[in-house]
């Protein structure tokens, strides 16, 4: 094969093929080097090239002028300071990304630290306050703490009554219904601030059955909503506004 007939390219890398017997790493090299392979001109131009090398080899550097160079001033090892690490874009993007997904695990943690028994199922009801009308509950005129009888008498739930902190607020409506557990939840709608109170289970031990209680009141928040949530006799309570903690506790705090 003519060294005529590869592209110029090719022949251009032809001209500075390595001369030594290491494998060649780059792949137009190769297959340029394969393509000429058992031409005279690239033989020729090996040999030359060779010989050249031979020659250059031999020829001997004044003391002089080798004191002017060393060794690491040929081969002088990349230096990779912190600056530099920092604006390469690939560990920046890596960076951000270990940042981000540390930010969503320390949020996460950090949300679930105040954690109690009945905390996920308090969560779900103050989703479920967020999109509830009172036009979906029975119209009732009455003071809150005086449902307890009726969610008794006509539920035959024991232990539903509202806590003294919300009993003497009036009600617009009320209602039972039954979550995807099948746990029967009972939901009150105050004139006050249209608050809205849920009585429901409160978490068991799943060996025993025994109830998973926790003292005085826990705050928990979902979607703009706060509820303070309480156990009693197996029962918890939640109150639930739109707004933050510090809507809700005044009203707990005036009849502690």
């Amino acid at each position: 094969m003519k060294t005529q007939r590869l592209s110029r390219r090719q022949r251009t890398l032809l001209n500075c093929a390595p001369i030594d017997e290491e494998p060649i790493r780059d792949r137009s090299m190769r297959s340029a080097v394969f393509r000429a392979r058992g031409s005279n001109e690239f033989a020729n131009q090996q040999s030359f090239d060779r010989a050249m090398a031979a020659l250059v080899d031999a020829i001997p550097i004044p003391a002089e002028s080798a004191e002017w160079f060393s060794a690491k001033d040929f081969v002088s090892a990349s230096k990779w300071t912190w600056r530099k690490m920092a604006r390469n874009p690939a560990v920046l993007a890596v960076g951000i990304a270990v940042l981000v997904i540390a930010g969503v695990f320390i949020f996460y943690f950090v949300s679930r630290l105040n954690d109690f028994p009945g905390s996920a199922t308090a969560r779900k009801l103050l989703t479920l306050a967020s999109s509830t009308r009172s036009v979906l509950l029975d119209p009732i005129n009455a003071d809150a703490g005086t449902l307890g009888d009726l969610f008794f008498m006509k539920h035959g739930l024991e232990h539903y009554e509202v806590p003294p902190e919300f009993a003497d607020f009036r009600t617009i409506g009320c209602r039972v219904f039954e979550d995807e557990e099948s746990r029967r939840i009972a939901q009150i709608w105050l004139a006050e601030k249209r608050m809205q109170l849920f009585l429901f289970p409160a978490e068991r031990n799943a060996k025993t059955g025994a109830v998973l209680r926790f003292p005085g009141w826990r705050y928990i928040q979902q979607e703009g909503w706060t509820g303070a949530v309480t156990e009693h006799n197996g029962v918890c309570f939640m109150a639930a506004l739109r707004g933050r903690e510090n809507d809700l506790a005044p009203y707990l705090a005036e009849k502690q």
